[in-house]
């Protein structure tokens, strides 16, 4: 595997590739690598000739008083496992690097932004989309790659996407649990012995809301009911939102039917994590 820290280094090997090899696979990440992120990997050489991953902490994607400085960082951890799963070329590019003094040009995808984890996190999506914009820029995969758990992003960028006709294809692959069905996500390190268990409630209440959904309720708010009094009874816990929405324009639905996104952010303590599900009804 080649690690590469300029975007002019990384625009010449695509050149090579392209040329030589066809159709690349991209997996954008910020790093803290788990099993989650494997398994996205995994999908994107098999389906791929070459593997591209990187490794951008992104600053434009973070608001004033979130984790950036703090976001976990091992870029050598990292690379080690990227390259035990045979990825091709690590992109590892510096925030000057990516965002040179006197950047001005950004990505909005207007009103999809402002919903869900947009209202409690202003400017979040913008950063996203710019910076994934750029990177397929640099990096021109056939095919990128993504994970269901961050749904509101999937569904922006897929979004972003159909309306500036980019040549690429996005696949989103299914959310990777731990054991317990805590949805695995890199701010869980974070999270105390106690704060963990804990946080085992969002998943809990995405499952209370199958088995209703399953066992045909369809009303919207007596499902989100069920989810919201089962997460107020953990002390821990503190709702940001939890929500039924359709995928198209996320708004919210008075009636569940097949495609709905239950989706939900919960603060556990100060950590604030999210999990969704999207609901398959049997025809």
């Amino acid at each position: 595997m080649k690690i590469i820290t300029t975007i002019g280094e990384m625009k010449a090997a695509v050149r090579v590739v392209k040329d030589r090899e066809g159709t690349i696979g991209f997996v954008p990440t910020m790093g803290c690598l788990h099993e989650g992120h494997l398994s996205i990997v995994r999908a994107a050489r098999q389906k791929t000739r070459v593997t591209i991953a990187s490794i951008f902490v992104n600053p434009t994607q973070f608001g004033p008083h979130e984790d950036f400085k703090a976001y976990p960082r091992d870029l050598d951890r990292d690379a080690a496992m990227l390259e035990r799963e045979g990825v091709d070329f690590l992109f590892h590019p510096s925030p000057g690097e990516m965002y040179f003094e006197g950047h001005r040009t950004y990505v909005e995808v207007h009103d999809l932004q402002d919903k869900l984890c947009g209202r409690s996190r202003p400017g979040h999506f913008r950063g996203v989309c710019t910076v994934v914009l750029k990177l397929f820029e640099i990096v021109r995969p056939d095919v990128a790659f993504f994970g269901q758990k961050d749904a509101q992003q999937a569904i922006i960028l897929q979004r972003m996407v159909r309306d500036l006709d980019l040549d690429v294809r996005l696949e989103i692959l299914p959310i990777i649990r731990e054991s317990d069905g805590l949805a695995m996500s890199s701010r869980n390190t974070y999270l105390s012995a106690v704060e963990r268990r804990a946080g085992l409630v969002l998943s809990r209440s995405l499952r209370e809301a199958e088995v209703k959904i399953g066992k045909g309720e369809r009303r919207a708010e007596t499902v989100l009911a069920a989810m919201r009094e089962m997460v107020g009874r953990e002390s821990l816990a503190r709702i940001d939102y939890i929500e039924a929405v359709d995928t198209d324009r996320l708004e919210p639905v008075l009636e569940i039917a097949d495609g709905t996104l239950m989706a939900m952010a919960v603060y556990i303590g100060k950590i604030r994590l999210i999990d969704n599900l999207i609901v398959r009804l049997e025809k």
